[in-house]
């Protein structure tokens, strides 16, 4: 329709243009003017005909910054017809008439005036209408830029935005106040009782092209609008741009990777620095797409600095990062967690302890998740787990969730010898093993034998000195109307001494059962209690005890 109304246009010109006519071709498409109609209006094209009088002109035009709608409208305007403007329309027709000078120096009430009012009266007032005019102008981007009109609607946008940011969308961030939930699809939206007081619909600022996009949110992190609303801005682009196409299973290109690749690493040096403007899962998801893509370490490293900064707000499954490259030997990015966690460290406040704790659970989870990738080398494990014993170190959790991860790392490792297990089992700290784990210890056939004894042992001495303690504690402040209740407790830490020392015996039994002492030989019995400092029988094998004055009312 549009072609035949541009030809219709072009014939009915051709048929009242006097003997001086100016065939143009815009795209695909010829016009046939009067040179003088035309030179009445444009002031390039009166220049050109006095210095060019007789030549043709057609060549000299075909550089025109348009297309054949916006050159229709020209046409109609010269030949004395009402132009009907509109946002969609209203860019390229003021870059087209001020390319052919047709401003008020070359002729009153000309089209350039006409079209800049306008913009500014019908455009600029409204952020709907701005987004949708600067949507077709991504063609003419050097000419918005030069004529002023990007950084007319630059402006408004901010004046708008610093007014109301909800313009740019609604935060994503997550509160448990405020009623908001995650999604099941893994997206963040504001609850019904924000969307109470949205602004009505709105042009969206994510659908413009990248070049456009870039520089008006640079300028908005210039003008202080509030961060949180840039974030969920720049998420939404990226979900938009990338995340969207790569859910679909499109392939890419090598030009649609780059570009990609671009657009992930532009976003991210617009992406705001501080704390809690994302939600750390929103964060890892956009890492995992810069790894996928394969872009810089400065864009890598500043999503890490970002995650780094909010760790304590991570679930396990955020840390599951695919590895890439060389190292797909392993199933997850162990030095990336590495990473991040360096930098929690390094940002930790010390006024903050839960968030210390809740690193420290995370890294355990995690450690447990990733134990039965077969694929996981000891020395990599180790290094995990030293990591979760120093985040715990500072906290009063015990060490059952190391072990947890230990006992699933040798389940599906069987392979392992002996020293290996031990070498493995070298990081945990038995002191901090609670009673329950310690129980789930003594009946564990996959740990070795040495370190079993060893918890044992160590459970036993923990539990006498705290027998001690407690007596002596109750005994200095407690009546004798309390003392039966004291004892009923101390019966019971006793009962748990003596099933402990049960485990004990009933181990030493099974290993001297299933090893026979030979003549000449050392049995392996003699040979564990030498390496636990024990050279005596089974009986004295609280020489690993100092001996400790005690209560004579516990009898031990």
């Amino acid at each position: 329709m549009a072609e035949r109304r541009c030809t219709d246009i072009s014939l009915r010109m051709s048929k009242s243009a006097s003997s001086t006519e100016l065939e143009v071709h815009v795209g695909s498409m010829p016009f046939t003017l009067d040179k003088e109609l035309l030179a009445s209006k444009s002031a390039k094209v009166d220049a050109l005909l006095k210095e060019n009088s007789n030549e043709d002109l057609s060549c000299v035009l075909r550089d025109i910054p348009a297309d054949a709608k916006t050159f229709e409208l020209v046409a109609r305007f010269c030949r004395g017809y009402a132009v009907q403007m509109s946002t969609e329309n209203i860019v390229p027709l003021i870059c087209l008439s001020f390319y052919l000078g047709m401003d008020e120096n070359h002729s009153s009430n000309n089209l350039l005036s006409k079209a800049v009012t306008f913009f500014e009266q019908r455009v600029l007032p409204s952020w709907n209408e701005i987004i949708k005019a600067l949507r077709v102008s991504e063609r003419f981007f050097q000419q918005i830029m030069q004529l002023g009109l990007f950084d007319a609607c630059l402006q408004a946008m901010i004046a708008k935005a610093s007014d109301n940011p909800r313009h740019l969308g609604e935060p994503m961030i997550i509160s448990t106040n405020d009623g908001d939930t995650e999604d099941g699809d893994g997206s963040y939206r504001p609850n019904a009782r924000r969307r109470l007081f949205a602004l009505d619909w709105q042009e969206d600022l994510t659908t413009l092209p990248l070049q456009l996009y870039e520089p008006i949110i640079y300028t908005m992190n210039q003008h202080e609008i509030p961060q949180e609303y840039i974030s969920a801005s720049i998420y939404q682009y990226a979900k938009k741009w990338i995340f969207s196409c790569n859910a679909r299973g499109e392939t890419m290109s090598i030009y649609k990777r780059e570009s990609q690749r671009n657009l992930i690493e532009t976003l991210e040096r617009l992406l705001p620095h501080g704390r809690e403007l994302l939600p750390c899962t929103l964060l890892f998801e956009m890492l995992r797409c810069a790894i996928d893509l394969e872009a810089s370490s400065a864009c890598r490293n500043g999503f890490e600095v970002r995650i780094g900064k909010q760790l304590d707000q991570a679930k396990v499954k955020d840390l599951l990062i695919p590895s890439q490259g060389y190292a797909k030997e392993l199933q997850y990015d162990i030095e990336c967690i590495r990473r991040i966690l360096k930098i929690f460290y390094g940002n930790y406040n010390s006024s903050d302890a839960s968030g210390f704790t809740t690193v420290a659970e995370l890294i355990e989870k995690f450690l447990a998740e990733i134990a039965g990738d077969i694929d996981l080398m000891i020395d990599t494990f180790i290094s995990l787990a030293e990591m979760s014993m120093a985040a715990a170190l500072a906290t009063k959790r015990n060490s059952d969730g190391i072990y947890r991860a230990i006992d699933i790392y040798l389940e599906k490792h069987a392979y392992l010898t002996e020293k290996e297990k031990e070498q493995v089992c070298r990081v945990l700290d038995f002191r901090k093993i609670s009673p329950e784990a310690c129980e789930h210890v003594a009946k564990n056939e996959r740990l070795p034998v040495r370190l079993v004894v060893q918890v044992l042992f160590m459970a036993q001495l923990q539990l006498r000195e705290t027998l001690t303690k407690e007596v002596r504690g109750y005994d200095d402040k407690l009546g004798k109307e309390e003392e039966d209740e004291v004892r009923m407790e101390m019966e019971k830490m006793s009962i748990k001494v003596k099933e402990l020392e049960k485990d004990c015996s009933l181990m030493k039994k099974e290993i001297i059962s299933g090893q026979r002492v030979k003549k000449g030989k050392v049995s392996m019995w003699t040979e564990m209690k030498r390496k636990l400092g024990c050279t005596s029988s089974m009986d004295e094998f609280r020489c690993l005890v100092k001996k400790k004055k005690v209560h004579p009312k516990l009898g031990i």
